[in-house]
C-alpha cells in the first residue's frame, strides 16, 4: 500500500457537503485512514499565472466516524496557495452543472497536467464526455434517442414513440426532466421551456418502463465494475429514480445485462483517463455516462458491506505507482 500521498480534492464548499452520504467524503475518509494527506480546494480558486496552475488549498484533519454530523467530519489544519503539480494527485469532484466555468476549469486542469499534475478524472476526458451525449458512442445499448433543439423534430419523435422523456444536456439529479405521453396538452409549452424557444439542445428518449425496478447506478473503477449497483426506485407517482428527486436507493448485485455494458465500456473509458465512471442503466439500456462526480459509494457500502471507497483508493494508488 502506498504511504503518505498528498491528495487534493476539488469539491463544492466543504460546509455544503452532506457527509453522511457524500462519496467525496467517503474517499477522503478512506484516504486519511491509509495515512494520506487530504487537501480540499474550491473550484473558483483555480488560477493560472506565468505557466503555473495554483489553487487555495486547505489541509484537512478527517473525522473517520461515519456518524459525525455534517459540520464535524473535518477540521482545518492549514491553508495556503499551492501549485497543483506539488500534489501526488488532484481529484476533480466538483458537481455539475457543466457550465462555462466548469469548462474553463478543465482547461486550467489540463494546463496543470502539462506542468506535471496527475488529475483524475483527466481534464480532457471530463471535457470530451458530456454525461448525456456520451451514450451516442455506445448506441447499441441505448433506446431510441434524438438530440436536437428544434421543437418540430422533438415533436415528431414524441409522436413516433408516444411516451418519451425529455432532458437538458447539462442537468443533474433529475432536474428539468419531463415525461410526455401522447395527447399531453402541455407538450408545446414543455418543448418551448426545455429548448428555451429552440435555442438549447436537448435529448429525447423513448420511455423505459423498467424504471419501475430502478434507475441503476453501475460504478466503474479503473475500468472494472463494482459488483453491486444502486437501483434508485422512483417514489409513487414519479418517473424519475434520482435520489435528489425522492427516489429510494436499493443496492443489488449486477445483472448479466449490467455486466455486459460494463465490460463493453470499461476498458475504453479507463484508457481515456476516466478512473471513475457512473453508468446509469435502466433495464438493459444505457441512459447516461457520468464522469464529473459519480456517487452512491456510501449507499452501496452501507447495504452490502462492500468498501467502494477502498476499491477506488486502491485504483488511485495503483495509477500513481505507474
Amino acid at each position: 500500500m502506498a504511504q503518505g500521498l498528498s491528495l487534493l480534492f476539488i469539491v463544492d464548499p466543504l460546509e455544503a457537503l452532506k457527509a453522511y452520504k457524500d462519496s467525496s467524503v467517503a474517499m477522503m475518509r478512506e484516504a486519511a485512514r491509509r495515512g494520506h494527506d487530504v487537501w480540499a480546494s474550491p473550484q473558483p480558486s483555480l488560477r493560472w499565472r506565468d505557466g503555473k496552475v495554483t489553487a487555495t488549498a486547505q489541509l484537512l484533519a478527517i473525522n473517520g466516524d461515519a456518524n459525525a454530523d455534517d459540520h464535524a467530519w473535518y477540521a482545518l489544519r492549514e491553508t495556503g496557495e499551492h501549485e497543483l503539480s506539488t500534489f501526488d494527485a488532484v481529484l476533480m469532484r466538483k458537481d455539475p452543472p457543466f457550465d462555462s466555468e466548469y469548462l474553463y476549469s478543465t482547461h486550467l486542469l489540463e494546463a496543470a497536467e502539462r506542468g506535471g499534475a496527475r488529475v483524475f478524472n483527466s481534464a480532457r476526458a471530463l471535457r470530451d464526455h458530456n454525461e448525456k451525449l456520451a451514450i451516442t458512442e455506445f448506441a447499441q445499448f441505448a433506446v431510441p434517442t434524438v438530440v436536437s433543439r428544434e421543437p418540430d423534430v422533438l415533436r415528431a419523435f414524441q409522436a413516433e414513440f408516444g411516451d418519451v422523456v425529455l432532458k437538458p444536456l447539462d442537468g443533474m439529479g433529475g432536474a428539468s426532466v419531463f415525461r410526455v405521453k401522447t395527447g399531453d396538452p402541455n407538450l408545446n409549452v414543455i418543448l418551448e421551456t426545455i429548448t428555451q424557444l429552440g435555442s438549447r439542445t436537448v435529448m429525447a428518449q423513448r420511455f423505459i418502463p423498467e424504471i419501475r425496478d430502478g434507475d441503476k447506478r453501475v460504478l466503474l473503477i479503473a475500468g472494472q465494475p463494482v459488483p453491486y449497483a444502486l437501483a434508485r426506485i422512483p417514489k409513487p407517482g414519479e418517473s424519475r429514480g434520482n435520489l435528489a428527486a425522492g427516489g429510494t436507493g436499493r443496492a443489488q448485485p449486477l445483472s448479466e445485462g449490467d455486466r455486459a455494458i460494463a465490460a463493453a465500456l470499461g476498458p475504453t473509458l479507463a484508457a481515456r483517463g476516466l478512473l471513475l465512471v457512473g453508468l446509469d442503466v435502466i433495464g438493459n439500456h444505457l441512459t447516461e455516462v457520468n464522469v464529473t462526480s459519480p456517487t452512491c459509494f456510501v449507499e452501496i457500502g452501507q447495504q452490502t458491506g462492500f468498501n467502494v471507497a477502498g476499491m477506488f483508493i486502491d485504483a488511485l494508488e495503483a495509477a500513481l505507482a505507474r
